[in-house]
């Protein structure tokens, strides 16, 4: 089981990289099951349904989000309506959606997807630690294989998470810093590991962001306007290998290519016809 997981699509620049890439990297690591953090998409806050319409066209099979899953009013009807879009698990009771999703692969396999939040530096919500536990055991019964997004700011947070689910998921990747980690590893008990994904999107701009209003707030402490930048869009992501039969990850390998670079990357199926989800 290949499955690859993108790090936060930016806007435009990011939802473009997708469009032009994704065939080709599905084709050139015999991926079974793509996974998206798109809380960021439409405009570099919040997604909309003809975004994530458009996105699963391309490709992904589920799109994960985090605390700028509500910035668009119409997300509210779309993630009632569309399970492929999963928001933070930890949210009260009664906010729409759901925090988990058992998709299926091309020839049938079932890949568990977890969503939660974390709550150092962001919002005071629920116990992730205790709530990713109810998930997961709410999808045992139907698939060894379970992706956890933990979509955090501290980065002592997700490692204790890391450590927290070792050897009860195949994998837990951060999202959230759009900032790239480079101590992917897999932990003791099978569990394929990195603190951040990194971005999608222009990574000549601070965080996403233009760099003059970002870079203003810094320096006057006044509010500002941030737009997504445009310049040096990048796809960063990591592919996890796993074992079907235990669930445990055998491999983890980020990835992060330039515009140019996926322009060159030979593919089979050229075409924008979704796949199966």
């Amino acid at each position: 089981m290949n499955i690859l997981f993108v790090g936060d699509i930016v806007g435009r620049p990011g939802r473009e990289m997708i469009r032009l890439g994704l065939r080709a990297l599905i084709d050139r690591y015999s991926l079974d099951l793509v996974i998206a953090n798109a809380e960021n998409a439409a405009a570099g806050f919040g997604v909309t349904k003809d975004i994530g319409d458009t996105l699963l066209e391309w490709g992904v099979d589920v799109m994960t989000s985090g605390n700028h899953i509500w910035d668009k009013k119409e997300v509210i009807p779309y993630i009632t309506a569309e399970p492929r879009l999963v928001r933070p698990a930890n949210y009260p009771a009664g906010v729409p959606g759901h925090g988990s999703y058992v998709a299926q692969t091309g020839d049938g396999r079932a890949v568990g997807v977890v969503n939660v939040m974390g709550r150092v530096f962001m919002l005071n919500i629920d116990d992730p630690f205790a709530v990713v536990l109810r998930e997961i055991e709410a999808i045992r019964h139907r698939t060894r294989i379970i992706f956890v997004d933990f979509h955090a700011e501290a980065t002592s947070e997700k490692i204790a998470m890391g450590w927290h689910l070792d050897g009860k998921v195949t994998a837990v990747v951060g999202t959230h810093t759009h900032v790239q980690t480079a101590d992917e590893r897999i932990l003791p008990g099978g569990t394929a590991y990195l603190t951040d994904a990194g971005m999608t999107g222009p990574h000549d701009s601070i965080i996403g962001m233009e760099k003059e209003p970002s870079l203003a707030r810094f320096l006057n402490g006044m509010p500002s306007r941030f737009e997504p930048a445009t310049a040096n869009p990048r796809l960063n992501g990591v592919i996890i290998s796993a074992d079907d039969k235990t669930g445990k990850a055998t491999s983890i390998t980020r990835i992060s290519y330039s515009e140019r670079e996926l322009r060159e990357l030979p593919t089979a199926n050229s075409s924008a016809t979704a796949r199966t989800p």
